[in-house]
Order: C-alpha cells, then structure tokens, then sequence
C-alpha cells in the first residue's frame, strides 16, 4: 500500500514559535556541520603525532558508523518521544564525544583501548553517536514546520548554514593546527579543533532549553524495538570492520594472500566478520517486519520514491568522501602544502555545494528534483574525472578548480533527495523517513570511507615496497614500509641522517662527495614517497566516478512527484502498518 495520505492537517506550530524552533535548530545543525569539515584538514597532523595513517580513514569510518547506526534509532524517538528533549540528547552526547576526542593519547596507552589513535576512533564514534542525532533531528524537525512546497526556500538557508560551517571549518581546523599549539603549552594545535565544540554547543544548548517548545509527537506512538537496535548496530560494525581491514594481512577469502596460511586465524576474519555482519542485519530486516514499533517500517520501501532515492543517496554518500577525507591527504604528501592551505583547498568546494543546493531549492518547484540530481551526479563525474588525472605537479589553483566542479555537481543531491522522500511520505512517520535517508547517505559514506581507506593503505604498502633504498640505508634496519603510519614524513630526514654518519667517519673531501650523495637520494625517496601518495589518489578518484555514475543511473528512475502544499497525517495507516 502507499504510505501517503490524503488527510489534511495544519502544520503544528505556526508564526513566531516556527521560526524560533527554525533559528535554534539550525543552530544545532552548525555546530555538526562545522565539526565534519574542521576535523579534515586536521587528519594529517593527528596521523602523525599518533601514528597511525592505517588508520586514516578510521578517524572518518568511525564517526560515520555511530551516526549512521543511530540515525535510524534517532528517527524512531522523534515519532515516539519530544523532539526537544531527543535533539538536547543529541548535542550533549556530542560535547562529550569532543571533549574526548581532544584527550585522545593525552595520557598515553589506555588499557583495553589502546594506543592515542585507537583512542581517537573510539572517541570519535562517541562524538558520531551524538552528530548523527543532530542532523536526524534537525530535518525533522524542519520537516514538521514547513509543508514540501515550502521547504526548497528554507533548505536554502539550511544549505547556507552548511555552506558558512564549510567555509570556516577547513581553514579554522588548518589555522589551529598549525598555530593553536602555543595557546597552552604542551597541548598539540589539532586538539582545539575538538575543544572549540564546547563554547558553541554550549550556546546551542542554551538556546535551544531556552527557547524551543518540547514539539510532542501524536498520541498513541509505539515505543522504539530497541532489540531490532541493537541488531542494526550489531550487524554494520563487523560488516564495515571487514571492509576497513588491511588486506595484506586479512584477506577477503582464506589463503588468497601469500602471507597468510589457509588455517591462520588472520585468513578467515574478513569473511567471518561480513557473514556475521550479514547475519545480524538479515536478523534486523526480519524482525522490522513482524515486531510493532519497528526503528524502520519495512513496507516503506513499498514506494518507489523512498526506494530509489535512498538507493541512490547510497552512493552518492560514497562519493563525496572522496573529496571531503582524501583531497587533504593528496594536498600535505604529494603537494606539501601547510594543513591551513589544505583547509583553504575545501573552501572551494564548500562555495559550490551552497551555491547548487541554495539555487536547487529555489527552482525545485519549477523544475523538479530528479532533473537537477541528474545532472549534477554529470558534473561531479567529470570533477572526479580531472581529480584522477592529478599529479605531483598539479597546480595548486587547478586543484580548487576541480573541487568548485564537485560542490557543484554534489549540491542539488544533499537537499533534493530528502525533499524527494519527504513529500512522498505520510507526515505521521517524517522521523522515520526522514532518518532512513541520512542511514543511507551515511551508510554509503561509511563504505566509501573504508573501502577508499582500504584502497588507500593497499596502494601504499606497494608503492613504498618498491622504493630503491641504498644498501647503506637498508644494513641499518630502515624499511620503507615501515614508515607508512605517518606518511613518510620521517624517511628523507633518516636518509640523509644515515649518510651523515657515515660521511663523519671520512676525510673532508669524502665526506663532501657522501654528503651530496645522501641529499640526492632523500630527494629521490621524497619524490618516490609523493609519487606513492598521488597513485593512492588517483585510484581513489577513479572508484568514486564508478560509485556517482552508479549512483546517477539510479536517480534517472526516481519518479517526479507534484511536491505537496499541505501537511499530511494518515489516521488509518497505523493498524495497516
């Protein structure tokens, strides 16, 4: 059966209350929006003051995974509990995720956790427990304000929201890196970028306790399957765990890797971790559908709109974690530009995707959603296109060339496909909808994160194995691979600190000849470990224009709708579903 309705209702608040929820939730909204891209031009010097670059991506996965996992939990509660109190929920479990984040290693290796980097991921996805719940909320709740016909004008400003947090995020994250570190002695420059969460999610929740109504759901909601909760999450961390695994010790099947044995325990983790994954989530899918109060209804995906967007929003998630997590890295290693420049890159991109989603918002009425999804899903196929052609020679300004083309391409896809599925829905289960299209974003972006992190780590364990490294180098223990948790960072300086040694034990004149010999293969190693990171790169951006050319053939099929002018609410839907 359809999951609309006929039945109109006012919308549930009106006049000045409307816009203070607006004013406060956007508000809310910033504060997530900021720490997504303050935290990016970041990655570089956290990886390497915590050693961990196969963990890169992690950082990202890890965020992504909480949130995606609650973003469907969150749902549940704002069609069952007072948005007011779910969104305060929210934001407070974000600030503490921040404050952790920013300890990460302070104290050393933790027991059970591990080292600062395991304590970062495991902080961040805290920190992901909280974000997820402010973006679920904060559609929805804009959702309950304002009809679909309204809403393309006010996502307008929510995309100015995103685009003034984008802005401001790389180059405030670049600027504390690089500068924060002598405010306090002893406290690492990238540490703010979590620190300054807390003065403005303090002002967030100051608002928002102040000012917001508590916004009831309707009477006679079913509580939450926290059981069918507790199978989602169950099921995705083993699923994207495999996914994130470095495959040269943990191969996709048993025995495929030369370095592993047929019976090793390292040989057969991949392949348990994904059955178990695809268990759990079988188990989830099954028990939606016969227990009541599902986090997800299943018959949703009886509508053609919900199915074929989220399909879509799938793998347009993947995609642009291709820029927003992977065009810092390329810009510090193979460019060696300073993390702010890096920051300063996004901006770009941050411009391109406000400028398309505010003007798609706009036009939506005349021109409809899935024309504009197509053809942006065409300009961010041709920006990935050129960003994997990038070398180590690549202009600076040529690079935020290309990145202005992928905000505009991706723009149109952030507003529209929620819009799409929003209008298609019935009013009563907009937290259901509404969360179910961030899951799959967010799911999408999950596996993009860890298979490009995958990608990442394989292309450079290959690519340093084949560094030439002089006998002279080698006879003292240093192996390039070695060095791959931090980028390289370390191997000219040990190169030329080798040949220096040996150059003291030499006559003068010797020692000259030793010394220019030595500088001459640094810069070789330099060049080959640059060369390394814009293969990763270029691999990197060629998945991604497979993944948005999958993602566009999906959003050709999502059928236009007539967008609603009313709010609607079913009253018989509930004993059908």
């Amino acid at each position: 059966m359809s999951i609309t309705s006929t039945n109109d209702v006012a919308a549930p608040v009106s006049g000045r209350d409307r816009m203070i929820i607006y004013i406060s939730i956007l508000l809310a909204l910033f504060l997530a929006a900021l720490d997504q891209t303050i935290v990016a031009t970041a990655l570089p010097s956290m990886i390497e003051d915590l050693a961990g670059v196969e963990r890169y991506a992690w950082v990202a996965t890890s965020y992504l995974l909480a949130s995606t996992s609650l973003a469907l939990v969150y749902g549940k509660f704002a069609d069952t509990y007072s948005r007011k109190i779910v969104t305060l929920c929210a934001i407070a479990l974000f600030l503490v995720g921040s404050m952790l984040c920013g300890l990460a290693g302070e104290f050393g290796d933790l027991p059970v956790i591990g080292d600062g980097m395991s304590q970062l991921v495991l902080f961040r996805g805290i920190q992901g427990a909280g974000g997820g719940g402010i973006f679920a909320m904060t559609f929805t709740v804009i959702a309950d304000l304002f009809t679909p016909a309204e809403r393309g004008k006010y996502q307008g400003f929510v995309g100015a929201v995103f685009g003034i947090a984008s802005v401001l995020g790389p180059l405030i994250g670049g600027l504390l890196t690089d500068h924060a570190g002598g405010l306090i002695p002893g406290i690492e420059g990238w540490r703010w970028v979590f620190y300054v969460n807390v003065p403005v999610g303090g002002l967030v929740l100051w608002v928002i306790i102040r000012r917001m109504p508590r916004l009831d759901p309707p009477k006679g909601a079913i509580k939450p399957d926290l059981i069918g909760a507790a199978l989602l999450l169950g099921g995705l961390i083993p699923a994207t765990l495999a996914l994130q695994l470095d495959k040269r010790s943990y191969p996709w099947l048993p025995g495929l890797d030369a370095n592993t044995t047929l019976w090793s325990w390292e040989s057969w983790l991949t392949i348990c971790l994904i059955v178990t994954g695809c268990l759990l989530l079988a188990s989830f899918v099954r028990r939606s559908s016969v227990v009541p109060g599902p986090i997800l209804e299943m018959r949703l995906f009886a509508d053609p709109v919900f199915r074929r967007a989220n399909a879509s929003t799938f793998f347009f998630g993947a995609s642009l974690m291709s820029v927003s997590l992977f065009l810092p890295l390329f810009l510090v290693n193979v460019l060696g530009v300073s993390a702010t420049e890096a920051g300063a890159a996004l901006i770009p991109f941050s411009l391109g995707i406000v400028f398309s989603a505010t003007l798609a918002g706009q036009i939506v009425n005349r021109v409809g959603y899935r024309p504009q999804i197509v053809l942006g899903s065409l300009v961010f196929i041709s920006a990935t296109i050129l960003l994997a052609t990038m070398g180590p020679e690549v202009p600076y300004s040529r690079v935020a060339i290309f990145t202005v083309m992928c905000g505009l391409g991706v723009g149109p896809a952030m507003p529209l496909f929620t819009l799409a599925i929003q209008n298609a829905a019935d009013v009563r289960f907009i937290g259901q909808v509404t969360s179910a299209s961030l899951f799959f974003r967010q799911t999408g972006a999950t596996v993009g994160a860890a298979l490009m992190g995958t990608l990442l780590g394989t292309t450079l364990w290959v690519a340093f194995s084949s560094i030439d490294m002089p006998i002279e180098v080698t006879d003292r223990g240093i192996v390039a691979e070695e060095f791959i948790s931090n980028g390289g960072a370390e191997l000219p300086d040990l190169v030329r600190a080798t040949y220096e040694s040996i150059a003291a034990t030499k006559p003068v004149a010797e020692a000259a000849l030793i010394m220019a010999e030595g500088e001459h293969v640094a810069e070789e190693v330099t060049e080959a470990v640059r060369a390394a990171f814009a293969l990763a790169t270029s691999r990197i951006y060629w998945l991604a224009t497979i993944i948005t050319a999958l993602g566009g053939i999906l959003a050709i099929r999502i059928p236009e709708l007539p967008l609603r002018t009313t709010h609607d609410r079913s009253e018989t839907m509930s004993s059908d579903l």
